[in-house]
């Protein structure tokens, strides 16, 4: 007669073995609380990214559409703490900012905010009025990038992030380039954390 199989027992122990984990946004956000995280080991928990709107983040439901993404760079206790590591809005909320008989601009650059070990890349993306002619579209992505290029000579990372996701670096650039053409609305419209030149040279003498 066949012997019965054990039913799981290891799989059973091996779920008792993990723990949760709450997982914070970063001090400069408020240390908010973003969710919770399973694990078996902490060592495993550095790296993992964690995503949330804006909006439920600064409890403000006017910036659902905007999603934030942090990941986990320290444990403590039962506590793990994050990194900002990059922002994009919603397609439908970009979808609906493309309008007929208008143009769109966008540029894709990398900055690295005053005393940042990290560096930004951003996307810019500007929303015309009526229709522009190339050299205007030329003039407003040359603006843009400046805007956002001068302002993160001036300020920090926290700074700099800060003001990328609240929309008053977006003010900025509007501002800036409607004396050039009509223009609706300018937004950063995705972001990520990237190794910096020195992190990538540290890595390779690692």
């Amino acid at each position: 007669m066949a012997r019965k199989k054990q039913s799981g027992g290891r799989k059973v122990e091996g779920w008792k073995a993990k723990s949760w984990f709450k997982v914070y946004a970063p001090e400069f956000l408020g240390k908010q609380f973003i969710g919770e995280i399973i694990s078996s080991d902490t060592a495993n928990l550095s790296g993992r990214v964690m995503s949330t709107s804006l909006g439920e983040l600064i409890q403000d439901y006017s910036k659902q559409n905007v999603k934030m993404s942090f990941k986990i760079n320290s444990v403590a206790g039962d506590a793990a703490y994050t990194q900002f590591h990059g922002h994009e809005m919603t397609k439908d909320f970009i979808r609906a900012m493309v309008k007929r008989r208008a143009s769109r601009v966008d540029s894709t650059i990398t900055i690295q905010p005053v005393g940042s070990v990290r560096e930004l890349q951003v996307t810019i993306t500007a929303f015309t009025i009526n229709h522009a002619r190339l050299s205007q579209i030329h003039e407003i992505r040359a603006m843009m990038v400046k805007v956002v290029q001068d302002y993160a000579k001036e300020v920090d990372f926290e700074t700099f992030v800060t003001a990328m996701v609240k929309g008053d670096l977006s003010k900025k650039m509007l501002e800036a380039c409607k004396p050039i053409f009509p223009v609706r609305r300018v937004e950063i419209i995705k972001s990520e954390s990237v190794s910096s030149a020195a992190e990538r040279a540290a890595a390779l003498v690692r």
